[in-house]
């Protein structure tokens, strides 16, 4: 099995409606795939279920290769971002890391640090997170999930609420974690970005999977205008 991520027959619902129904995907490694839909169409399910987050009422998964709930619970090596993700409010952004990177233990401090550097955060600014800005705090969530090179990515919303500035900042060290070679996969809400930075793009509705056609491609470019 070569895909860096698969999913057969996945099948997922909450007080009996179904969000996620049969659902097949297959990624291959370094490639960048876009998953767009309505709020509440079921995006940000089927991240968790592919990070082991939650577990599909029927279905499998597997990360490279391996199934997850028989060998592992959790994908090794996949950096996430998915909702806004939850820090320890009174230490600084380089205190969070470190308390992450200590769990693994593969990265010294100076990884650390040169991973701030790269999303543009000062790994010396003592200021404490519960005082950053939304776009340091997105920063902050990208940082966490590439600064242990992390070769499967998965992004949920990087975007969001960001100014210019910062957005244009992020968009860029997608661009340039995709030319790396690492396989993503990704949410935005604006579609210019899904086509920009996706080898393929698929939409859930209806609780269904499917590769976008024209027309529904074309349906969300004029909601982007």
């Amino acid at each position: 099995m070569n895909a860096a991520i698969k999913l057969e027959h996945i099948t997922k619902s909450y007080n009996g409606m179904a969000i996620l129904d049969d659902i097949n995907l297959e990624i291959s490694k370094g490639k960048t795939t876009g998953i767009i839909g309505a709020n509440g169409s079921g995006k940000s399910v089927l991240f968790k279920v592919i990070c082991g987050f939650i577990s599909p009422d029927n279905g499998n998964t597997y990360i490279r290769g391996l199934k997850l709930g028989e060998k592992i619970d959790f994908p090794e090596n996949v950096g996430v971002f998915i909702n806004e993700p939850g820090y320890i409010s009174i230490f600084d952004g380089f205190q969070n890391l470190k308390f992450l990177a200590d769990i693994n233990k593969k990265i010294d401090n100076e990884k650390i640090k040169i991973t701030m550097e790269s999303v543009g955060l000062n790994p010396d600014n003592k200021a404490k997170v519960k005082d950053y800005s939304l776009g340091m705090k997105q920063k902050l969530g990208i940082a966490q999930a590439i600064m242990e090179d992390q070769d499967i990515l998965v992004l949920d919303e990087p975007f969001n609420a960001l100014d210019y500035n910062t957005y244009k900042d992020i968009k860029n060290i997608i661009k340039s974690l995709k030319d790396e070679g690492r396989t993503i996969l990704l949410t935005s809400h604006n579609f210019e970005d899904i086509e920009q930075l996706c080898d393929s793009i698929y939409i859930i509705e209806n609780a269904q999977l499917q590769l976008v056609s024209s027309e529904i491609i074309d349906k969300y470019r004029h909601r982007s205008r």
